[in-house]
């Protein structure tokens, strides 16, 4: 990696003198760790289903037990995966320099957090958590602790059913999410984004938002992405290859 030593130096020296540090990961980042992307993970007994049927409330609400099921399969694969370096090089950060890392990430599973960032912004929901899948026509604010067992569990008063808290196709952002993804982008002085395509959005406008107020914009991923032009810099590695030697 001798040609990335030059742009390594320039975008550490950034880091360091920066109050306000940005980094949007995406999938790439996890499959690090071991936890295949979405699309990947239609392996084997689930390639013959649409991923629309796998990740939508329209197909959740055809086949429960059927929806059930993969995400249970895809949360014991995020339990047992464990934070890479890119992760923990983060955590570190975090921990070094308090108040001035924001991440933002479009991963649905929790290595951030156990890497050390536990103030990180989920765009797509925490795969790990459960919600119900309809607000309670009684008007009751019952727990989804409280759900009866089963695949899926749902309430035994009025069959609300229980779905994984993760951002499905046609849904938006959790509240408030986006916003502060933005809020991030546009006060940040450096920006990275690291393991991405780039073809999701809106997360993928955050790094043009970063640009257009100021910030200097580093894209950190093997291969190009879609939004490669909004980037003043293109690191081509991987998060746990690059982010222990940026941070």
């Amino acid at each position: 990696m001798a040609e990335l030593d030059e742009p390594l130096r320039d975008l550490r020296g950034r880091i360091d003198r920066a109050s306000r540090v940005c980094v949007l990961s995406g999938a790439g980042m996890s499959a690090e760790s071991g936890i295949a992307t979405f699309r990947d993970a239609l392996t084997g007994l689930w390639s013959r289903f649409d991923p629309a049927q796998l990740a939508s409330v329209e197909g959740f609400r055809a086949d429960p037990p059927l929806v059930w099921d993969w995400y249970a399969e895809r949360r014991e694969g995020v339990r047992t995966a464990q934070p890479n370096a890119g992760h923990l090089a983060l955590g570190e950060f975090a921990r070094r320099r308090p108040g001035v890392l924001t991440v933002v990430t479009q991963n649905v599973d929790d290595l951030h957090q156990r890497a050390g960032n536990r103030d990180a912004i989920r765009l797509h929901g925490d795969i790990l958590r459960d919600q119900w899948l309809d607000g309670c026509g009684r008007g009751r604010t019952c727990e989804v602790g409280q759900a009866a067992p089963g695949r899926p569990p749902r309430c035994a008063e009025c069959g609300n059913l229980v779905r994984p808290s993760v951002v499905w196709f046609g849904e938006m952002l959790p509240a408030g999410a986006m916003d502060a993804a933005e809020r991030a982008a546009r006060t940040s002085e450096v920006m990275l984004v690291v393991g991405t395509s780039g073809a999701v959005w809106p997360a993928a406008g955050l790094a043009a938002k970063a640009r257009r107020s100021g910030a200097f914009v580093a894209i950190v991923n093997p291969h190009a992405s879609e939004i490669d032009a909004e980037a003043h810099v293109l690191l081509q590695g991987t998060a746990a290859q690059l982010l222990p030697r940026l941070f």
